[in-house]
């Protein structure tokens, strides 16, 4: 009997909490098991009862999305657009619509629109730019690097910009902007995506004449590619990690001898804030190390232990952001 008793009152509990739980809530818990009628469901009842809840339809959007029926996630997120209430999230979702039904000229017009709205937003410039490579329109960039000047602490236009510039065979700013991403978010298949992009452009394009020599560069692009071109002599032995850790070491000392003035950097100030500390060589290795070589990166690991546990301690405990008015790009 008490056994029946416990059971019914667990099971009143859960009926209650379930009773508590909102309905964005309980949609919510549907979509992340993966079932999407029932999150479907519960929010078009939920909508019947408040048809003005931005946040019901948005979420409603990312179901049918989440299912591939993107013609009904069209239906809903349309008339979100004409509601005064729409925010950054709503032009967001609505433009991972306009991408999926290849609406290029639709989602083209509704991004503009949202710009006009939320003219310094960086998820925007760049899912912007996201729709019109996936047209490809090379004019992508432009929305990348806008993105990067007004809001430079949101890492997703740095993945785009370094990667496109990496297809176009752009050294200086593959390393720039792929460094700068892979400090912003570190533990993400994104990541080591873009520290294989970093190491490639260090082995294949930094040290040779891969630049189109017509192309616009800004001064801060030029005074990069020269102090980079004053460690060529480092590169004798070919580019291994530890061969990148003192070029890079000697690059920072003479930017901060010739340049730092004039160019301040947050990622160089950064670097040089390792290399002061004795960090530097750990950072470097977890830039580098499990893309090159991962046993031989285990290995210095282990032999270095108490240094790369001081870089990792430290790196843990603290987020990297670039600050406003840092960005160099020709105009």
């Amino acid at each position: 009997m008490k056994k029946l008793f416990l059971s019914l009152l667990s099971v009143s509990v859960s009926v209650l909490l379930f009773a508590q739980e909102s309905p964005l809530e309980t949609a919510r818990t549907f979509m992340r098991s993966g079932d999407f009628d029932n999150a479907i469901l519960v929010l078009n009842n939920a909508i019947r009862q408040d048809s003005r809840n931005m946040a019901l339809k948005k979420d409603l959007v990312l179901a049918h999305t989440y299912k591939r029926d993107f013609a009904k996630a069209l239906d809903v997120v349309k008339p979100m657009l004409e509601d005064d209430d729409a925010d950054e999230q709503t032009y967001q979702v609505a433009g991972n619509v306009y991408r999926a039904l290849a609406m290029y000229k639709d989602g083209d017009k509704m991004f503009k629109k949202a710009l006009k709205k939320y003219p310094n937003s960086g998820p925007l410039y760049s899912e912007y730019g996201e729709m019109l490579w996936d047209n490809k329109d090379y004019s992508a960039i432009q929305q990348w690097e806008k993105g990067i000047e007004v809001a430079p602490s949101y890492a997703g236009n740095y993945y785009n910009a370094a990667s496109y510039y990496y297809f176009t065979r752009d050294k200086v700013w593959t390393l720039i902007y792929g460094e700068i991403f892979v400090n912003m978010e570190s533990l993400t298949e994104r990541s080591t995506e873009v520290k294989r992009m970093l190491l490639d452009t260090y082995k294949q394009k930094l040290f040779t004449d891969v630049d189109k020599k017509d192309k616009k560069q800004s001064d801060f692009e030029k005074a990069v590619a020269a102090v980079y071109d004053k460690q060529s002599s480092l590169t004798a032995k070919g580019i291994t990690v530890e061969s990148l850790n003192m070029i890079r070491t000697r690059f920072i000392l003479d930017w901060f001898t010739t340049y730092a003035s004039k160019f301040p950097f947050r990622l160089f100030d950064y670097q040089q804030q390792l290399i002061r500390e004795g960090m530097f060589e750990a950072y470097n290795q977890w830039l580098f190390g499990p893309v090159d070589n991962l046993a031989s990166f285990d290995q210095w690991t282990k032999t270095n232990s108490e240094a790369y546990t001081k870089f990792t301690t430290f790196q843990k405990g603290r987020i990297f952001k670039m600050p406003q008015g840092q960005h160099y790009q020709a105009k």
